[in-house]
């Protein structure tokens, strides 16, 4: 009796098309470098919106994949619905407990990089990305005075705000 599993490797490509074909969008987890300088914090973003939706993909940045992908696809079936999210708003009634939140755009000709499975699965052609912020344990946002300062690693500001 062998004990040998399937091999079901797929090419990372498929596996975004897959998602893509069978979602209308695609999570890609990117894991924390510490060897940067300074360390950068593990982020997820999506791929496909603008065509799923008409709006830009999203960051996010310092959760788990598994919370990303829940708070990422709860916004996805807002903007399906037709929902309209405004850009540099804080909003209040996304997030749990009147938590605010904030869609920021980033500059892809400077954060392009970090989006490497995003910019193969776009062919070179330019897409545009917007960071949701969302706040610390005391409900303040990575651009304000009193938020925590042992987070300002896990959630680093690359939207322009």
């Amino acid at each position: 009796m062998s004990h040998d599993l399937p091999d079901f490797h797929i090419d990372h490509a498929e596996k975004i098309e897959w998602m893509i074909e069978t979602s209308g969008w695609a999570l890609e987890p990117v894991p924390a470098d510490h060897s940067a300088v300074p360390p950068r914090a593990g982020y997820c973003y999506t791929i496909g919106l603008p065509t799923l939706t008409g709006v830009a993909d999203l960051v996010l940045f310092g959760l788990a994949p598994v919370a990303a992908q829940g708070l990422l696809a709860m916004v996805v079936d807002l903007l399906r619905s037709g929902t309209e999210i405004p850009l540099m708003v804080e909003l209040v009634g996304l997030l749990d407990n009147d938590l605010r939140c904030l869609f920021a755009p980033v500059d892809t000709d400077q954060y392009g990089e970090l989006f490497a499975t995003a910019k193969a699965w776009y062919r070179g052609e330019p897409f545009e990305m917007v960071q949701l912020l969302w706040p610390d344990r005391n409900g303040f946002l990575p651009t304000e005075v009193g938020y925590a300062q042992n987070m300002r690693l896990a959630q680093p500001v690359i939207g322009a705000v």
